[in-house]
């Protein structure tokens, strides 16, 4: 007998296919199919437009076959929202209502929406970098506190959004899950490693934001650190990625004078040849939550250096998966490196381990099977 299906409508902000977008996306496309045991989950996304152009994660959400709506506004917080909100809900008739960002959080609490169906809040974390941020956490303090559930990416997160007044029993953690690495032709893969200029050095690489919690400046004083060790392998550290603090990060590395060792290669759409050139996946961040660039690295059977915070030692297994070091301590960052770089057991040896339990732990359908079993839950309690 085919068990009721779950209508989620998901509310999200970004306009681009990131980290968060990429899982809801990737469930929603697996949460249709009916599984023995489960019920199939209806995803519903719904985002905002500025300007006539759709947004990427909105067509791409819709290639995969989710039913996407979209409410459009002239500015961060207009009120034109407002009643093409409640008029989605009406229509939608959500079993769940989800919301992914804090403008949504405090807009489905300010419009009392949550009194209509379950109310389901996810917390990825905040960013602290400037005041409006800060404005932003303490405003979602009162909006997440109305929410029937939250589900946030780590038990860090969690216990911090106990500490600010939300019931421990109402927050679920849920670490984002991975593919399957599939190793690029090694065409693609030579063909990247001649545009990066790269002969048989060792690759140490950082995939991110280059945004200040992201650490990158630590990294470069450790590659400073590693240049200057004796008996080093001849290395290059290749950062991919595009954001903020790109220039100051060319300025620092010549203010170091390793110029010479840093590549900056920029956004890359498709991720996996570089993977395959790395010889060490550095995670130097300030602040994670289920970090997806390291459950890749994991993927692709790299060994990692991480810093250890967030949800990086709920998913890392020090010495076994990686290394993990305090964060912003390049000196520690640059011996754990080391270690990776000179000892070859050590690098194939935890580069399968990582790969087995991102595997056995983290795959799209484990991440499925736990987050409709949650709705479940969700809709039995009282």
């Amino acid at each position: 007998m085919t068990q009721q299906s779950i209508r989620v409508l998901t509310l999200i902000e970004s306009s681009t296919v990131t980290g968060p977008s990429r899982n809801l996306i990737e469930f929603g496309k697996l949460a249709a199919i009916p599984e023995a045991g489960l019920p199939p989950v209806e995803v519903i996304v719904a985002t905002y437009q500025r300007g006539s152009a759709e947004s990427a994660l909105a067509l791409t959400a819709k290639n995969a076959g989710l039913s996407v709506f979209t409410m459009f506004e002239r500015r961060r917080w207009d009120t034109k929202v407002f009643p093409q909100l409640r008029r989605l809900i009406a229509q939608c008739q959500p079993d769940i209502l989800e919301s992914r960002n804090v403008k949504s959080h405090f807009l489905v609490r300010m419009l009392g929406l949550h009194k209509k169906c379950r109310w389901v809040a996810w917390n990825h974390g905040y960013t602290a970098t400037n005041w409006l941020d800060r404005s932003y956490s303490q405003l979602d303090r009162w909006s997440l506190r109305g929410a029937y559930r939250v589900v946030t990416v780590c038990g860090t997160f969690a216990d911090k959004l106990a500490s600010r007044g939300i019931d421990r029993d109402r927050i679920t953690v849920l670490h984002n899950s991975v593919k399957p690495f599939v190793a690029p032709p090694l065409e693609q893969v030579q063909r990247v490693r001649h545009s990066l200029g790269l002969h048989d050095e060792a690759v140490i690489l950082a995939v991110g934001r280059l945004s200040y919690e992201k650490g990158m400046a630590d990294l470069l004083r450790a590659v400073a650190v590693l240049s200057n060790t004796k008996d080093v392998p001849d290395f290059r550290l290749v950062l991919v990625g595009d954001g903020p603090e790109r220039e100051s990060l060319a300025r620092l590395a010549s203010q170091l004078g390793i110029e010479a060792k840093l590549t900056l290669a920029g956004f890359q759409r498709d991720t996996k040849p570089y993977y395959s050139i790395a010889t060490v996946l550095a995670v130097p961040s300030h602040t994670e939550g289920s970090p997806n660039v390291v459950l890749e690295g994991m993927a692709a059977g790299l060994p990692i250096a991480a810093t250890a915070v967030g949800g990086v030692p709920e998913i890392l297994e020090d010495g076994v998966t990686g290394l993990m070091v305090p964060p912003r301590n390049p000196d520690a960052m640059a011996s754990a490196i080391l270690r990776i770089l000179t000892d070859a057991g050590m690098r194939l040896r935890m580069g399968a381990a990582a790969q087995l339990r991102a595997q056995s732990n983290f795959t799209p359908d484990a991440y499925k099977r736990s987050l409709v079993e949650f709705y479940q839950k969700t809709l039995e309690s009282r």
